[in-house]
């Protein structure tokens, strides 16, 4: 039997921050061989990405040897530009579960404010039976 908790406390928070460097701007995120520009900000896919990673640790303590935690479902509103350089915190605050999906509330801020902030949702998963998912779907 299991000893890891099945849930963080509610309104537990986990913070990421880090440096907003220029492999996370939105112009250097754009696939190969396109013509599209964009600008030269943290790209919103990064934002997310980020806001994911605190979530995730927030929900480390609570996981298997043989478990991660994945995103299954995302929505934010990115609602400022920050520059490369800029240090961003990413906060997730654990709201509760449905089901087998733990719910966050996530954010994030750089030097002048809010920059971001939506809600977030992840699944707790075998490794080893979602990476067979993976390959069986590859085989296809």
């Amino acid at each position: 039997m299991s000893t890891v908790p099945r849930a963080p406390a509610l309104n537990t928070t986990r913070t990421y921050d880090l440096v907003v460097q220029p492999g996370d701007l939105a112009s250097e995120i754009v696939p190969s061989g396109t013509t599209d520009k964009f600008p030269c900000v943290l790209a919103t896919a990064r934002l997310v990405a980020f806001m994911e990673v605190a979530a995730a640790r927030l929900l480390q303590p609570y996981l298997e040897s043989n478990q991660l935690s994945v995103g299954t479902r995302v929505d934010i509103s990115h609602s400022a530009p920050t520059p490369v350089g800029a240090k961003v915190t990413a906060t997730a605050t654990f709201v509760g579960v449905k089901g087998k999906v733990y719910l966050f509330d996530v954010s994030a801020e750089d030097e002048a404010g809010e920059i971001g902030r939506g809600v977030h949702e992840r699944a707790i998963v075998d490794v080893e039976r979602l990476e067979k998912g993976a390959a069986k779907r590859s085989a296809a």
